[in-house]
C-alpha cells in the first residue's frame, strides 16, 4: 500500500489526502512532525518538507507538486459518480490556470499567512519544553490581515466561477480547501465577510473526500463546533 508522510495540519499533506481520497487510491499515513527534521525524513526527502509519498513498490515522490503531476498522469480513475476526476482539466490554457492557483495557494497563501499560524499556533507549543510557548501577537495580528486579503480574492474566484480554477473541480480547489480547513481548525476564518468563500467551501467540504479530514485531532487544539458542520 502506499503511504503518506504527513502531519494533519500540514495544508500540503492535506491537499494530497484530498486528492488521493478523491481518485478513492488506497494509502496509509505515517504522521511526522515536520519542525523536528528527523533523520528518517531527511532520508526520504533532504529539505525536510512535507509531504512525502512511498508507492507501494515504486519510487518515493517529495512535495505537493511532484506528487499532484505523477498523480494526474498515472493514477487518473473513477470516482463514486462514475466519471473521471482531472486534476488539471481543460485546455492548455484551462491547466495553467489551475497550476497558477495551486502555485497562488501553496506559495502566497502559505508564506502570507498558513506557514505563519501554524508555527505560531500549533508549532511553538510543541517545541515549550525548550522555547516559549507564547504566541507572538503582532505575527498573528499581521497574518489575520494578509488572511482578510487571501480570503477576499477566494470569494471573487468563487463567485465569477463554479470553481476556483473555471467550471471544472481541479487540484487548484483542493490546495484552496487544504489550506482554510487547516485555519478553519483553527477558529481563524472570518466568514461571515466572505459569503461566496464560505459557499464554494460547504461545497468542497460536502464531499465523501473531505470526511477524514473532518475527524482529525491533534492534542492541545480544540476545533470550532463549525469546523465539523457541513452547513456551517
Amino acid at each position: 500500500m502506499h503511504t503518506l508522510t504527513q502531519f494533519k495540519l500540514c495544508p500540503q499533506s492535506r491537499s494530497i489526502r484530498l486528492v488521493l481520497n478523491e481518485l478513492q487510491i488506497d494509502f496509509e499515513t505515517r504522521e511526522e512532525r515536520p519542525w523536528e527534521y528527523r533523520d528518517e525524513l531527511l532520508a526520504m526527502n533532504p529539505s525536510g518538507e512535507l509531504p512525502v509519498l512511498s508507492l507501494s513498490g515504486g519510487p518515493i515522490l517529495c512535495g505537493s507538486y511532484a506528487i499532484s503531476e505523477y498523480i494526474a498522469e498515472e493514477f487518473k480513475t473513477a470516482n463514486g459518480a462514475g466519471r473521471s476526476v482531472s486534476l488539471f482539466p481543460g485546455s492548455r490554457e484551462d491547466r495553467a490556470e489551475v497550476r497558477r492557483l495551486v502555485d497562488w495557494f501553496h506559495g502566497k497563501l502559505a508564506r502570507d499567512v498558513t506557514r505563519d499560524m501554524l508555527e505560531e499556533r500549533v508549532y511553538r507549543a510543541y517545541r515549550a519544553a525548550t522555547a516559549s510557548s507564547a504566541p507572538d501577537a503582532t505575527i498573528l495580528r499581521a497574518v489575520r490581515q494578509n488572511l482578510r486579503y487571501h480570503m477576499s480574492y477566494i470569494a471573487y474566484l468563487a463567485h465569477e466561477r463554479r470553481w476556483l480554477a473555471g467550471d471544472e473541480l481541479s487540484f487548484a480547489d483542493f490546495a484552496a480547501a487544504a489550506h482554510i480547513s487547516c485555519l478553519d481548525f483553527l477558529g481563524e476564518v472570518p466568514w461571515d465577510d466572505y459569503e461566496p468563500a464560505r459557499t464554494w467551501y460547504s461545497r468542497i467540504k460536502s464531499r465523501p473526500s473531505f470526511r477524514p479530514l473532518l475527524a482529525d485531532r491533534i492534542s492541545g487544539v480544540a476545533p470550532p463546533a463549525h469546523y465539523f458542520d457541513l452547513d456551517f
